[in-house]
């Protein structure tokens, strides 16, 4: 029998200092996502982030927590309840860190008799603190406990002509109404030796501003190319005129270089180039959660108008929206006919 997997990123329990703390503490400690020598990663994890980030981190979630809980959890829920309406298929909804863990997803669905599972990574673009990981967890989970369970994986999808399409329509209904100066599409940053690493040719990717246009298989796992392929898919789509819209990459960690250019620096600058009207969009979520609702909606925001900006719209992701619930289901029905 054949099932479908959703994955997310995943949330604490709940806003309290201590279940932000363990959450931060999975996630951090993944080698894809901070990607030095495990004694090093303990050592600064434990000895340093873990002291002082989770009561920050936790007043920023109290910030957007929803009555029914993490938002990103609640939105994710409601888009796998639409899914299992349209589809005849056991559905189960996993997280890649926290209690709703890949392994109680991935059981879930054994449970009911699945032999053949759909995994679908909630990422549109590759990267291997995203993307990545969760695939190598399902499959370290797989060949550990049910090595009889044959796992398929969806494409990362920042150019599939559906998504495309979704996005779009998404975007277009927010924006009606609102005469902006100029559109942002902000991406989730990662750092820039995470590019190098994922180039499977170990030699195409320069983050130079070229590399990106020159066609390589290195592009299939090229989180860089691939934020920028949205964009451009997107405007074509929306017919945005070139200079009405830019790039930029939030959320980094760290000192080391993350890909540019970062958005709170963007955002800083636009009014005085007199983009005094911005809608902000981030295309690498497809469900709000932290990022978009507290770091663009509110602090983006609170930055924009202090600098001199007088209008600020933030585009809420696609959610549990009828066109992406569509969208997949479509996937799911071309898989399952393989």
């Amino acid at each position: 029998m054949k099932g479908i997997l959703l994955n997310n990123l995943g949330s604490p329990d709940s806003t309290e200092t201590q279940d932000v703390k363990n959450y931060l503490g999975e996630f951090l400690m993944d080698e894809r996502v901070i990607d030095i020598p495990y004694w090093k990663r303990w050592l600064l994890i434990n000895g340093i982030i873990l002291q002082t980030r989770p009561k920050k981190a936790g007043a920023a979630y109290k910030k957007i927590w929803w009555k029914e809980g993490s938002p990103l959890v609640v939105i994710s829920q409601r888009f796998t309840d639409k899914v299992i309406k349209k589809v005849d298929l056991p559905v189960a909804l996993a997280m890649r860190y926290g209690s709703m863990t890949m392994e109680k997803g991935i059981k879930e669905l054994v449970d009911k008799g699945v032999t053949e599972i759909f995994l679908a990574p909630l990422y549109p673009h590759y990267a291997m603190s995203s993307y990545e990981t969760v695939v190598v967890k399902a499959e370290e989970i797989l060949a550990e406990k049910y090595p009889q369970v044959k796992l398929d994986v969806l494409p990362a999808f920042y150019n599939e002509p559906d998504y495309i399409k979704a996005m779009s329509n998404n975007i277009a209904n927010h924006l009606e109404g609102f005469d902006y100066d100029h559109i942002l599409f902000s991406y989730h940053g990662i750092p820039e030796r995470h590019i190098m690493k994922s180039d499977v040719t170990k030699n195409h990717c320069k983050i130079d501003g070229s590399c990106c246009e020159r066609n390589s298989v290195a592009h299939h796992t090229c989180y860089r190319h691939q934020c920028f392929e949205t964009t451009k898919e997107i405007a074509k789509t929306l017919n945005l005129k070139e200079g009405m819209y830019s790039n930029s990459f939030q959320s980094r960690l760290l000192k080391d270089p993350w890909l540019k250019p970062y958005t709170d620096f963007e955002i800083e600058k636009f009014p005085g180039e007199g983009k005094k009207k911005l809608a902000v969009i981030t295309p690498a979520f497809v469900a709000d959660c932290l990022e978009t609702l507290e770091e663009i909606a509110m602090e983006g925001k609170d930055e924009f108008l202090k600098f001199g900006g007088t209008d600020y719209k933030h585009i809420p992701c696609m959610n549990d929206n009828d066109d992406w619930v569509d969208v997949m289901v479509k996937w799911i029905n071309d898989w399952r006919k393989k």
